[in-house]
């Protein structure tokens, strides 16, 4: 199967080659806010109350760190979709072997989950907060984000980003309303900024921001909508798109870490100050902003959480895309694929409300985002080294100091995680005897570490991270054409005024020598039940049009024989066309799209997929 481009149905849908100056520099801008939706989402808020309440702004360096780490990474991720034309996983599932590219799904897919996870708790929390509605029922009605997404997409690149923007902005704007309310102070700020050295709880909520701020899947998103941008392929136009993607990054991260670095203050100006020190659930935080400060701080809180909650879910659901054709090259309907997403991540939000109880919540939004922070060595590595391949980036080939930061970064990360992941198995081992930790946790933690080490090293010793890189394969050589002609053709009717056309265009490809197969599916009831016994009015009915359709051939001097199935459309037809051995079958396609496809079932696609002959659309 060929691979296809990375976000196909928004692929290169924004032009930037009509516009010059300043209109040109904003006809970029536009994906790296997509990207910081997920730098200000639930997850991060949860973390950010978590160390501002417990260690007031001690932690403000690490947010910093971790949005420089982050826009570093970032400008790589961008400039492998614009040098390559691939996104991160496409580029990964050339550069290593078969075997690892499901492993690497697997993870990512569980980083996609882990922050899913965290738009649900946040946007069920924020709808308890405003509305009083109950945090069970918040979590189910967030499925309904997989209709606004499809929705959305289907409006074009630009009413999506256009949403994002304006969720951003709601953040934004609440949040420094909110600053000038809590007045933190200025000079304790300033001293946050001082790095200090971290351990237990402390490192714990650290990586827990690391993993909210420098997301694994954001790096995979953010590698393929820059290629929504059409832009000239040549030298001086690839150099334009960096350098304005890299403008976009800048401007839309430093206000992703402003949003952070103000939840952060402001859990540190509200919550530290006053000796609530150990406030790690989003409820409470609106509480005691309630009681401290009076109705509007809480209310711009809620508001703020739904619109970073609703925003972040869209970039979630598409990275999920992204990663699931880009690793395993496999392509599902949009609606479906994001559903499963969805539902991926509201089952354990939804079970964990069932069994530990609401007040749970809190704790399993901070394990979400250490599970994203595990995750980024295998996002990060083979970024570093796609975009340090000569032989592929050529001109465009990172720098030596910025793979000396780059790599820097990716020690820094996976350290602390290896810390962390030392620190709490310990922990297990010693509180707890369970056979689990050494059948399961142990050997798991092992072998997820010998698979970073192979992708680290693979590259190293391989030719392979250079090759590979054509989306659609490359091009074959044509022999000499000869004429086929098809002897057994079918011909699916419905009755409809389409049928004259699909039967011109049949009989265009077979002529007077080829018999012809007048196929009709009847779907009542009865015939889903009784099959081929049903004899009602309207399958009579169909057996006398297909009759004078036959009538009608054999006037113009074809061949025709009339064939009814029962029941499933897809099904039936694929079976008449195996058993009378069809060389070719000609369809008539429906013409609706959009909602009418879930209503109504897209047949045409359903029968090219069941089988092995050559399927004619005539629309």
């Amino acid at each position: 199967m060929a691979q296809k481009q990375s976000l196909s149905e928004v692929h290169e849908s924004v032009n930037t080659t009509k516009h010059k100056g300043w209109r040109k520099i904003f006809s970029f801008i536009g994906p790296a806010y997509l990207v910081s939706v997920g730098y200000m989402d639930p997850g991060n808020w949860a973390t950010d109350i978590a160390g501002g309440s417990q260690f007031g702004y001690q932690l403000i360096w690490v947010l910093l760190m971790s949005n420089l780490i982050a826009l570093l990474l970032q400008s790589l991720s961008a400039r492998l979709g614009i040098v390559r034309g691939l996104d991160l996983a496409q580029a990964s599932r050339n550069a290593y072997p078969n075997w690892v590219n499901f492993p690497l799904f697997v993870l990512a897919q569980t980083a996609i989950i882990a922050c899913d996870l965290a738009e649900i708790i946040g946007m069920a929390i924020g709808l308890n907060l405003l509305f009083h509605l109950p945090l069970i029922w918040g979590v189910s009605l967030t499925i309904f984000d997989t209709v606004l997404l499809l929705f959305l997409f289907n409006k074009g690149m630009r009413k999506l980003e256009a949403f994002i923007v304006s969720m951003v902005f709601i953040v934004g704007v609440s949040f420094l309303i909110e600053m000038f309310i809590v007045e933190p102070s200025l000079k304790e700020i300033a001293k946050g900024f001082e790095p200090s050295f971290l351990t237990g709880d402390a490192l714990y909520i650290a990586i827990g921001i690391i993993g909210a701020t420098v997301m694994p899947h954001n790096l995979y998103l953010h590698s393929s909508l820059v290629q929504t941008r059409k832009f000239k392929r040549d030298h001086q136009g690839i150099k334009e798109a960096i350098k304005f993607n890299f403008i976009d990054t800048t401007v839309a991260l430093n206000l992703a870490f402003f949003v952070n670095a103000a939840i952060l203050i402001l859990a540190a100006a509200a919550f530290f100050k006053n000796g609530f020190h150990q406030v790690a659930e989003i409820q409470d935080a609106h509480r005691l902003l309630s009681h401290i400060f009076g109705s509007v701080a809480p209310t711009l809180f809620a508001i703020a959480l739904i619109a970073a909650g609703q925003s972040s879910t869209v970039t979630g659901t598409l990275a999920g895309q992204i990663i699931m054709e880009g690793h395993l090259n496999l392509r599902i309907q949009p609606w479906l694929r994001r559903l499963i997403t969805r539902l991926l991540a509201i089952l354990p939000a939804f079970f964990t409300i069932l069994f530990f109880g609401e007040n749970a919540l809190g704790s399993l939004l901070i394990l979400s985002q250490v599970v994203l922070s595990l995750q980024l060595g295998f996002a990060i590595i083979p970024l570093i080294h796609l975009t340090s391949n000569k032989n592929e980036m050529k001109d465009f080939t990172i720098k030596t100091w910025v793979k000396v930061l780059a790599w820097l970064s990716a020690i820094v990360i996976i350290s602390l995680n290896i810390k962390l992941v030392i620190e709490e198995i310990s922990h297990w081992i010693q509180t707890s005897n369970g056979w689990y930790i050494y059948a399961l946790v142990i050997p798991i933690a092992i072998l997820t570490a010998l698979l970073l080490i192979f992708i680290f090293v693979y590259p190293l010793i391989s030719k392979k991270i250079g090759s590979g890189n054509v989306p659609h394969g490359e091009a074959l050589a044509i022999d000499a054409v000869d004429q086929i002609n098809y002897k057994k053709i079918g011909i699916t009717v419905d009755f409809s005024k389409n049928d004259r056309n699909t039967i011109k265009h049949a009989l265009t490809q077979g002529g007077k020598e080829a018999h012809y197969y007048l196929i009709h599916i009847v779907e009542t009831a009865a015939a889903s039940y009784h099959g081929n016994k049903a004899m009602d009015h309207e399958t009579k009915t169909d057996i006398d049009n297909l009759e004078k359709y036959k009538t009608n051939l054999l006037e113009l001097g074809y061949e025709a024989t009339p064939l009814v199935g029962f029941g499933n459309t897809a099904k039936a037809i694929a079976e008449i066309a195996t058993q009378n051995k069809l060389e070719l079958l000609v369809m008539g396609a429906h013409g609706h799209k959009g909602l009418k496809d879930l209503i109504f079932g897209t047949t045409v696609n359903a029968v090219r997929h069941k089988v092995n002959i050559p399927v004619f659309i005539v629309k």
